[in-house]
């Protein structure tokens, strides 16, 4: 298969660098892309390809990321998939990485899902930024194009190359971003948080990364359909869903939990009816009508994932937190969103497991919706790309009684 038009594009633009950054939508092909650039360095004698465990570890039926490398030729260097999250929680797979890479005369490390690393101050970051400092040939993947939230470049960019940027964290801190520091007293003890504002300088820090950043927009002659499944919540949900509502909305409550509380709340709110009987009796409808085999359902709690999985069993059964990225669905071509999220980054790149390059069916979607007005808010501030904090801070205790 000939190589598309963008991904001739990325190649030209990166081969020149010994580092650099694919931000490009999900489902525009930057696995190649990687697989070429990677081939193109003649004196590679190892591939370090870092990603999240659910594309190297996938469930059953389900192509793994080594599974799409192998699509395109595989590499010309042996190759070892390591997992970020074990990299993250495991110091001895941490250690091993090292002694793995200092093996090696010239590695190439590639790291995918690039925003598993925009934390500067956790310690997930910091291993793989040291993991970068050991190695000259480097790539970072991202199905996003720039962050919006600026300050997540520099966890990146300080993996590929300290010299892109040469600022400290702080330093980049103050130079792009505009933000206030909002001081709380809880008796003897003060809390201090920031909050980004805004960017300035922005002009500035593309000139210092866009020799090394390709970005690349999803565009394809295959059509998107939505569509919204009304259901009605059970007598025993709908009584707690108030109950939960009134107890979380009290004076003291709000006092003793702050600003957690419509994180906190809203999770409960949701939970207590993700499994109402009606949900199921509606997806058992729909599938008279689709075919379940070619169906994914996103489910967001525990509870309402191991239901699906028993209930229908034909269908991909995957969980927003764990699943949203990186996997490549194109042979199914009908999502249903069972449970609701307030992430709408999630929520985009949920869509594109099976809308992407070399998806030849018009994709369908569905959105299973209650009869309670967190379901409505949820769907209003997705289309307004807000989140839940951004919210809860805009709005008064009668408010929040009001909407829901």
């Amino acid at each position: 298969m000939e190589l598309l038009e963008q991904q001739n594009s990325a190649i030209e633009k990166l081969r020149r660098f010994k580092v650099g950054a694919l931000f490009m939508e999900a489902g525009t092909g930057k696995t190649r892309v990687a697989c070429e650039l990677i081939n193109s360095v003649p004196s590679i004698d190892l591939v370090i390809w870092l990603g999240p465990l659910n594309t190297i570890r996938p469930k059953t039926g389900i192509a793994s990321i080594k599974d799409e490398v192998n699509k395109w030729g595989g590499f010309t260097a042996p190759v070892v998939y390591v997992g970020i999250e074990s990299i993250q929680r495991s110091n001895v797979k941490y250690l091993h990485l090292l002694n793995t890479i200092k093996d090696a005369s010239t590695p190439f490390v590639i790291i995918d899902e690039s925003l598993k690393i925009k934390n500067a101050d956790a310690k997930g970051t910091k291993r793989l930024i040291e993991v970068g400092k050991m190695v000259e040939y480097k790539l970072i993947l991202n199905g996003t194009p720039l962050s919006k939230n600026l300050l997540d470049l520099w966890s990146q960019m300080e993996f590929l190359s300290h010299k892109i940027l040469n600022m400290s964290h702080s330093e980049f801190k103050n130079t792009f971003c505009e933000y206030t520091k909002i001081t709380k007293d809880f008796g003897f003890k003060s809390y201090t948080k920031e909050f980004i504002t805004g960017y300035e300088n922005v002009d500035y820090l593309y000139s210092l990364i866009r020799h090394y950043v390709y970005e690349c927009n999803l565009s394809i002659n295959i059509k998107q359909y939505y569509r919204i499944l009304n259901y009605s919540l059970d007598e025993k949900s709908r009584a707690e869903y108030f109950r939960i509502k009134t107890n979380y909305l009290d004076d003291m409550t709000l006092l003793w939990k702050n600003n957690n509380i419509f994180l906190e709340m809203t999770q409960k709110m949701q939970h207590v009816y993700c499994c109402t009987e009606e949900k199921f009796e509606t997806l058992t409808a729909l599938f008279q009508h689709i075919d379940e085999s070619r169906t994914i359902i996103f489910c967001k709690f525990t509870d309402s994932l191991a239901a699906c999985e028993k209930r229908f069993p034909k269908a991909t059964v995957l969980s927003y937190q764990k699943e949203s990225f990186g996997l490549n669905l194109q042979h199914l071509s009908h999502t249903i969103y069972f449970d609701k999220n307030w992430d709408y980054a999630l929520r985009i790149q949920s869509g594109r497991r099976t809308y992407r390059v070399g998806q030849e069916s018009n994709c369908h979607y569905w959105d299973l919706t209650g009869n309670v007005g967190l379901e409505t808010l949820i769907d209003t501030n997705i289309q307004k790309k807000i989140t839940m904090i951004e919210y809860f801070k805009e709005k008064t205790k009668k408010e929040l009684y009001e909407v829901l």
